[in-house]
């Protein structure tokens, strides 16, 4: 029996538990310092791409809100949907992160939280090259990434009886990746989740 695309766990998982992903993280509260800090280091109509926009609240919302030009990617339809609704003001694409492209120089910031740990970690260094051109110089890349090794799957996410899977590399080693393409690290920080959590990553791209 072939092995499912984890892509496609991840795309049915979103699909199924859109609501319930947001209701259970609370993400309003958890992104709302971070929102502010990129805010704070952005000039009024800059341009930004969220990379997993999911539904669009909060990131894209408030970016929108602050009067920012902002695209959203998604690989779930469901996601894509209620961000249209939820933000009509911006621009969203259904399709996976590593397939996407855009010219060089496109972006005054870039944010993807909880989602390159979708992505599997042999997509994930080239991804993040490609994210390191899609800025123009000076412009902040934000993230969240593994902050431990581990790759695998809850076959009961959310208590939902849906399946869902991950793929993290250790905090290092995204560090390593995010040096390498091109981008300097700011500041770095451990974000608690229930027993463990994620490295949250300000990079930029030289002048």
């Amino acid at each position: 029996m072939p092995i499912e695309n984890p892509k496609d766990l991840v795309r049915r998982g979103y699909d199924a538990l859109s609501l319930r992903y947001d209701e259970t993280y609370e993400s309003d509260t958890k992104y709302r310092s971070w929102i502010a800090g990129l805010n704070a280091r952005l000039g009024k109509g800059s341009r930004v791409l969220d990379l997993g926009c999911g539904s669009g609240a909060p990131v894209v919302r408030d970016l929108v809100a602050a009067g920012h030009h902002v695209t959203g990617v998604d690989i779930s339809e469901v996601q894509i949907r209620r961000a249209q609704k939820l933000v009509p003001q911006a621009d969203f694409i259904r399709a996976d992160a590593t397939s996407v492209d855009f010219p060089g120089g496109s972006f005054d910031a870039i944010v993807s939280l909880y989602a390159l740990i979708h992505i599997p970690q042999d997509e994930q260094r080239a991804l993040l090259e490609r994210i390191a051109t899609w800025l123009r110089p000076g412009g902040w890349f934000l993230c969240s990434t593994g902050q431990y090794e581990w790759t695998g799957v809850d076959e009961n996410w959310l208590d939902s009886g849906v399946a869902m899977w991950w793929s993290h590399a250790d905090a290092d080693t995204n560090r390593v990746w995010i040096t390498r393409a091109g981008l300097t690290v700011e500041q770095e920080e451990f974000a608690p989740e229930g027993n463990g959590g994620h490295a949250l990553f300000w990079a930029r791209r030289p002048l």
